[in-house]
């Protein structure tokens, strides 16, 4: 960290803080060259994530679209807001550690299922008919039946 005195590129950390509820960090430094104390602030940098839709347009990752969505799915089941705001953190979480900034809305569809399958089924089969555009009560059927075949 360059001391904003004298110009010296090196200094020392004497005290730490979290602060913002523990979003950025107050480090005190004390210049090694010059001997004189400031005040840096460290954030954690977040890029944001682009939604590639189906019609090729984009967007960016828009966290209340997707719980929208999942509480019309959820809505009247035994599902928690907080079980959805933690399924949400940990999509959120995959897709913030890929290397890819962009991602398309299959990718976050296929993984809301998978994660919506093991907290509950019917609001899983909601969600996929809607994601995956069921035409007909055949192909709900086929995927009541994948259903089934995997329990």
């Amino acid at each position: 960290m360059k001391c904003p005195f004298c110009g010296f590129e090196e200094s020392k950390v004497i005290d730490s803080r979290p602060t913002d509820e523990g979003q950025r960090i107050r480090r005190r430094r004390e210049c090694l060259s010059c001997g004189k104390r400031f005040t840096t602030y460290e954030i954690i940098e977040s890029l944001p994530i682009i939604v590639i839709k189906k019609d090729k347009s984009r967007e960016t990752f828009n966290r209340d679209k997707l719980m929208t969505g999942l509480l019309r799915a959820c809505e009247k089941r035994p599902v928690s807001i907080d079980m959805l705001d933690n399924m949400i953190d940990e999509i959120e979480t995959v897709l913030q550690n890929s290397l890819d900034r962009e991602v398309s809305s299959e990718k976050i569809g296929e993984l809301v299922m998978e994660k919506l399958k093991a907290i509950d089924e019917v609001a899983y089969v909601r969600f996929a008919s809607v994601y995956r555009q069921f035409k007909d009560i055949n192909t709900f059927m086929q995927e009541l039946n994948k259903l089934l075949e995997n329990n």
